[in-house]
């Protein structure tokens, strides 16, 4: 189905059901967010002021080790899943943060939405920043970065919800640190609420006031709608105007359709130099050996000229991991090398994928900026499997630690990240189809692009 033509019968009947009741049920969807924000709200805030779990303690009796599972083993690789499967359903039905903005922005001042605020560069900078702050105060270990990160954005969301729009989802809109990974992994989902133009202009000037009953939270031109990308699949639009159906679609729609008709180079910086670099070096970090050998050739540097304040651990544990009693800490030299370590990564990786992009875009035609960054929109499938195997290896960390052997974890993340680069593959094919329709050429183009497919995957697959 490309448009919101009335289904018949089978999976499109059942979709449009789904989507329906998703719209006349709307209140109780909004006590299950309060119930989801009750629960995210404890599990953030209480373990922070807790004592430090105990090498005794496990999952199902210590709090702090449950949240940090709950957050890091659960929450976020199969939120990201998600995406994938169904589209941005978790911010639409589930998210505490956009309950929160959305019921500050009933109650808040409805301020016009400042131009700071709309800057195209969010979604970029918000989500690498997030991530290697992360990093440097070790969120993913201790419950007071999980606070200090996760709170703060939460505060946020009520303090912008409060401040701009009336019943509206500002924060998400533009500010979320993963709005724009959200974005791109939910153009790969197999349904969305499809749009009819047709039966929208068609709609009897008679029946109006009905239609203006609909209230999009964020932020989404409805009429003009053609993906995923910015609709959180609450179902507030389901039926609106007799053209807005959910409905089923090939995964690759968005991506090779859709994706051309604007192109956003904030989303090529986020997916080659965010996804794939960025979230690499973050990952990758403590785990090389370069990181030892260059903070060991440093430090050596330092006392041969007696600055040894670099090597105290003197910075607090909100600027840099400092916990003594865990025997973790960062020093000032380790915090400067773990940047240079994670922005270096990020640069060589993405640029090297940067380049095989632009070959690609050459061996198609002359010289196209809007090209490139169609392109690059194929490597969606292998930056989002990365980073989601990246956050799954948390899960199965704390899993075997509680003395499961997951020996099939291995095989798996290989079968997922050729699955991925296959799909990748399968992708920049059929864009390609639409710049250059000789096979020979296209064939041409498929070098470059698959050496940046095997830089990307072989990066991942060197972790694990």
């Amino acid at each position: 189905m490309t448009g919101a033509a009335q289904p018949r019968h089978g999976i499109d009947l059942l979709l449009k059901r789904v989507g329906d009741w998703l719209m006349r049920h709307q209140a109780a969807i909004k006590r299950g967010q309060w119930l989801v924000v009750s629960v995210y709200l404890v599990l953030v805030a209480v373990p922070a002021f807790l004592p430090m779990p105990p090498k005794t303690a496990h999952l199902w009796n210590n709090l702090t080790l449950f949240a940090q599972f709950a957050f890091w083993g659960i929450w976020w690789p199969f939120v990201l899943l998600s995406m994938i499967l169904v589209g941005r359903l978790w911010c639409g039905l589930l998210c505490p943060e956009g309950a929160l903005s959305e019921f500050a922005s009933a109650h808040g001042k409805a301020h016009a939405v400042p131009h700071w605020i709309t800057w195209r560069g969010w979604p970029f900078v918000a989500f690498a920043a997030t991530t290697i702050y992360g990093q440097m105060v070790s969120v993913y270990q201790y419950a007071g970065p999980v606070l200090l990160i996760l709170g703060g954005s939460t505060v946020g969301a009520i303090v912008v919800g409060y401040l701009y729009g009336r019943n509206k989802r500002v924060w998400c809109r533009y500010l979320c640190p993963v709005n724009g990974v959200f974005g791109l992994l939910a153009k790969l989902a197999p349904v969305h609420f499809a749009v009819d133009p047709e039966a929208w202009r068609a709609w009897p000037k008679h029946r109006g006031a009905r239609a203006a009953t609909m209230n999009c939270a964020p932020l989404v031109p409805v009429r003009t709608m053609q993906g995923n990308s910015m609709c959180h699949m609450c179902g507030r639009c389901s039926g609106f105007r007799d053209a807005v159906t959910l409905s089923r679609r090939s995964p690759n729609f968005e991506i090779v359709h859709v994706a051309g008709n604007d192109p956003k180079p904030v989303e090529t910086l986020l997916i080659v130099f965010g996804l794939i670099g960025i979230a690499f070096g973050a990952f990758h970090w403590s785990s090389s050996a370069l990181y030892v050998d260059v903070k060991q050739f440093l430090a050596e540097w330092l006392v041969d000229h007696d600055l040894t304040w670099p090597l105290a651990p003197i910075a607090p544990w909100w600027i840099l991991t400092n916990y003594p009693d865990q025997n973790d800490m960062l020093t000032p030299l380790d915090g400067a090398v773990l940047l240079a370590d994670i922005f270096t990564v990020a640069l060589t990786l993405g640029g090297f994928v940067m380049l095989c992009l632009a070959g690609t875009t050459l061996a198609l035609d002359r010289w196209s900026t809007p090209r490139l960054h169609h392109l690059a929109q194929a490597l969606i499938p292998i930056a989002g499997c990365g980073v989601f195997l990246g956050l799954s290896a948390l899960t199965v960390t704390m899993l075997r630690g509680e003395g499961l052997a997951l020996d099939f974890v291995n095989p798996l993340r290989a079968s997922l990240l050729v699955g991925a680069g296959l799909w990748s593959l399968s992708l920049v094919w059929q864009i390609s189809a639409l710049y250059a329709p000789s096979p020979a050429r296209r064939l041409i183009a498929m070098v470059p692009f698959s050496l940046a497919v095997l830089a990307s995957c072989g990066s991942w697959a060197t972790l694990f």
